[in-house]
């Protein structure tokens, strides 16, 4: 080893073992804000998570388990609550609901923010950020994005199946502010595997990418990722939205390109056979899900811009009267 790269590590654990604790809320104890929020209050950062129902009564009786690949943990003194107005001088909030909930948990938070609130969305959708400054303002509002593979197992449980966590987050015009060192500095300490991507707009559409390529189809195919991959006309299908998908990006201003593809697939391909997506899971279990924010957002871009989206557009039509029949929405 040489001085430099000693010296170089050195200060990164000085800078660790520097870093303030941070007023973090997690808003959605789900599979993705269970993981994220474990792992934050496990080393040290304090943590309020915001849950709902037998799954908060559950936490508040035995605690927040986390079953992971990375480690088992069980948080036994959890902060947790279902009302929003009792949270005071929050520095973070990480938004892990669903995407569909974006616009309620914006005006829900919007009366605790302080002046130094910084506000991230870790969910599937490629116009989150537009949506939260709409209602916060431009502000608070940090680009982000997720990847994991989790969920609920059983109430007070969180189940980390596969791969391993990763967020990635930035300030939208990609600047490298005081604010985004400091929340790099928690995830570090957390040894939550983050980036702070050059441009955070290409990280959250080739998240948006892989998520929407392979979820709405799976409800449509009510098959496993391994069964669709395999299948050769099915995994025509995968190929096409995605390229639907690109061309959309392109046209409001975000590079990807043929290699964007053929890294979601390359991705594809390593995931466990049995995989299927959050969406998908919803659709068959009678849920109400993301199709508005995955594929029903690609069509919809597509006509605004008056570019064809036939495959995205013919999976969100097929799926819509399901869609709306788990929302108990009219169909007329």
């Amino acid at each position: 080893m040489n001085a430099q790269y000693l010296i170089e590590h050195f200060l990164f654990f000085v800078n660790l073992l520097k870093t303030k604790s941070m007023n973090i809320v997690i808003y959605g104890t789900g599979g993705v804000g269970g993981y994220f929020g474990v792992r934050l209050a496990q080393f040290g950062q304090n943590v309020t998570f915001i849950a709902r129902g037998k799954h908060l009564e559950a936490i508040k009786q035995n605690g927040l388990e986390l079953k992971s690949i990375n480690g088992n943990f069980t948080l036994k003194k959890v902060n947790v609550t279902n009302d929003v107005a009792t949270i005071s001088n929050p520095d973070l909030i990480l938004i892990t609901t669903k995407t569909w909930q974006l616009e309620e948990v914006a005006k829900s938070i919007q009366p605790i923010l302080t002046n130094n609130t910084s506000v991230i969305s870790l969910l599937n959708g490629a116009d989150n950020a537009e949506k939260l400054i709409k209602i916060l303002g431009t502000q608070h509002v940090l680009g982000g994005l997720c990847k994991i593979v989790s969920k609920i197992e059983r109430f007070g449980v969180i189940n980390h199946m596969a791969i391993e966590p990763y967020i990635a987050f930035g300030e939208l015009d990609n600047s490298h502010s005081t604010r985004i060192k400091e929340i790099k500095n928690v995830f570090d300490k957390a040894e939550i595997f983050n980036q702070v991507p050059d441009n955070i707009q290409v990280a959250i559409w080739s998240k948006f990418l892989f998520i929407t390529t392979i979820s709405a189809l799976g409800g449509l195919t009510r098959a496993t990722l391994g069964e669709m991959r395999t299948q050769p006309e099915v995994r025509n299908l995968m190929l096409k939205t995605a390229q639907e998908i690109v061309t959309i990006a392109n046209a409001k201003g975000v590079p990807l390109n043929k290699e964007s593809i053929e890294k979601v697939f390359h991705f594809i391909d390593k995931l466990p056979y049995e995989t299927t997506a959050s969406l998908q899971r919803d659709i068959m279990e009678g849920r109400p899900s993301e199709l508005d924010s995955q594929v029903g957002t690609i069509h919809k871009m597509g006509q605004e811009l008056n570019i064809p989206t036939p495959i995205n557009s013919f999976i969100y039509h097929s799926l819509i009267i399901t869609e709306k029949r788990n929302r108990k929405e009219s169909l007329s």
